[in-house]
């Protein structure tokens, strides 16, 4: 089990590392302009800035405490915030209509629930 938590963290973590990359340094219109990015047009430049330096900050969180044993706490606690950026993604895309993106942000979500529910309980100490 600590085996699979840690390689759906460590995949978990590569995504939202290299999705919060993407919307903290690439232009709000570049981003709208890509497959999948017209969300982008519903809010801010800031907010999508911000959401990019949570998604970040949550991949690193992911890995580097439990890595470390250093506050690995720290490790379901972005598993569960990243959870929370899911529900919340998955809502916008559903209210676009764009299903196949609420899919794969709903599989994200399942995963990270995974790691937030491994780590707070059965593997706390693994």
């Amino acid at each position: 089990m600590n085996l699979a938590l840690w390689i759906v963290a460590g995949l978990m973590a590569a995504v939202f590392l290299v999705a919060g990359s993407t919307k903290l340094f690439i232009p709000r219109s570049t981003l709208a302009e890509a497959p999948g990015g017209g969300w982008v047009g519903g809010f801010s430049a800031s907010f999508v800035k911000v959401l990019g330096a949570l998604e970040i900050a949550g991949g690193v969180g992911l890995v580097l405490p439990a890595a470390l044993g250093v506050a690995p706490f720290l490790t379901p606690v972005a598993a569960s915030g990243l959870a929370i950026v899911m529900v919340g993604a998955a809502v916008v895309e559903i209210r676009r209509r764009e299903y196949a993106h609420a899919l794969l942000n709903v599989a994200y979500l399942a995963l990270l629930v995974f790691v937030a529910w491994g780590r707070f309980g059965p593997e706390v100490l693994g």
